[in-house]
């Protein structure tokens, strides 16, 4: 995933989370808020209780995928926040992905 398409400061984590437009499910919480740049924009946050800082950074870049191959950047009109939850390690990629799915379309639409 570009780094144009993803948000990395603390502030604009916070202003998102703070707006409290979510939707949850076992593995993900999903927070979004309308875009403030010209494409849409993703950030990640994995619990240091989901292990230590390599199966972290491991569980970033399969989100980042699942993310990349789900949301058209371009088009969609938000800025979305992916908070990883300890479900996330009982199941495979493909049920991660198709969770991650569900919650996308509920948020886009």
């Amino acid at each position: 995933m570009k780094k144009a398409y993803r948000i990395r400061k603390n502030e604009e984590f916070a202003q998102i989370i703070a707006k409290k437009h979510s939707f949850a499910s076992a593995c993900f919480v999903l927070y979004f808020d309308q875009k403030k740049e010209d494409n849409a924009r993703v950030g990640i946050s994995v619990s240091k209780k989901l292990g230590d800082a390599v199966e972290r950074n491991k569980i970033k870049r399969q989100v980042r995928e699942m993310c990349y191959s789900l949301i058209d950047f371009d088009n969609c009109d938000k800025d979305l926040i992916v908070i990883v939850r300890k479900g996330y390690l009982n199941n495979d990629f493909s049920n991660n992905k198709n969770d991650l799915e569900i919650l996308l379309k509920k948020a886009i639409i």
